[in-house]
């Protein structure tokens, strides 16, 4: 008994002196853990962010020149050119040079003197091959050509728009010339960024079919733009402010700003735009039908209702802003 009693006092001492050798951590230094985690994060965020200046990555800018005439810089700083014809800042060399038709007041590629060896063009002919609108994966961004013209100076067989979708999800759709087509309610499946409305009410859609449009498209920014048909004249503050859109967006001309939007994992996966290889019904009809298709369709021919308009009836009556240049 005294034995069993001695050896239980033994092992009470091992325990007592075990515990002794592993002291639990205090308040003290969990918080002290805490502040090295959070050390250490903030300074992983700091070599990300200066890792990203080493390797160029900045921000999404968007220049407007005037008229139809864009610049995008994209984060990676690709440099894009859309519609180029009037204002400043040609001078970074261009990757992409889009072009929407080939009236000369959209077509001035030759504006664009430096570009990049690998510096692709894409105009509306590569972008109607085959009669169907195309989509185009370049990496640093997509585009996709949309539906434009649908009045009787612009062919929807001859113009196309774009949405240019930015690697980093951020996406611009310029309608180009155009009225109203068929295809805008489709694009609100797009969560689009920013819209670009042209709205001269001359050779194009007014500043009230422009506004429905928008309210179609449904973007986050709508920017009216190709407000004028007036030669040595490329942008109206005073018209474009008339542009009625709860999302309006002035982009003064010479203005550049900074993008921001949703990226490609936060917009919804769509599939009611038909691919470049499925043509639409819309496509069909239109190869069938020619613009007659879009007033069948209760898509009006744009302009015929002004009196200016009217007195256009031959090539050689047509203001001289609406040639078209070689």
């Amino acid at each position: 008994m005294k034995r069993m009693i001695g050896i239980c006092l033994i092992l009470s001492l091992l325990i007592a002196l075990s515990a002794c050798g592993h002291p639990q951590s205090d308040g003290s230094s969990q918080e002290e853990t805490a502040a090295e985690t959070k050390g250490s994060t903030t300074s992983l965020e700091k070599e990300t962010d200066l890792e990203q200046e080493t390797m160029g990555i900045g921000k999404d800018k968007l220049l407007y020149m005037g008229q139809a005439s864009i610049r995008i810089t994209t984060a990676e700083g690709k440099v894009i050119y859309i519609d180029p014809y009037v204002g400043n800042g040609y001078e970074p060399a261009a990757d992409l040079i889009l072009v929407t038709h080939s009236h000369y007041d959209h077509n001035g590629v030759n504006k664009v003197v430096n570009r990049n060896p690998d510096c692709r063009i894409i105009t509306w002919k590569e972008a109607l091959e085959g009669g169907k609108h195309q989509t185009f994966d370049l990496g640093f961004v997509t585009v996709e050509a949309v539906k434009a013209g649908y009045n009787r100076w612009h062919s929807v067989k001859e113009c196309v728009g774009y949405i240019i979708t930015l690697s980093d999800g951020i996406s611009v759709y310029v309608t180009g010339d155009t009225s109203k087509t068929e295809q805008m309610p489709e694009l609100a499946e797009k969560h689009i960024d920013y819209a670009f409305y042209c709205c001269d009410g001359i050779f194009n859609m007014d500043l009230d079919e422009a506004a429905e449009c928008a309210r179609l498209v449904g973007a986050q920014h709508d920017i009216p733009y190709h407000v004028l048909a007036q030669d040595g004249v490329y942008f109206d503050r005073d018209r474009a402010e008339q542009f009625e859109s709860p999302n309006l967006l002035i982009i003064d001309e010479g203005e550049e700003v900074e993008l921001t939007g949703s990226s490609r994992e936060e917009k919804k996966t769509v599939s009611g735009i038909p691919s470049a290889e499925t043509p639409s019904e819309s496509d069909t009809a239109a190869e069938a039908g020619g613009d007659a298709a879009s007033a069948e369709n209760g898509y009006p021919i744009s302009g015929r209702k002004k009196a200016r308009s009217d007195t256009w009836d031959s090539p050689s009556m047509i203001p001289r802003r609406c040639w078209t240049r070689s």
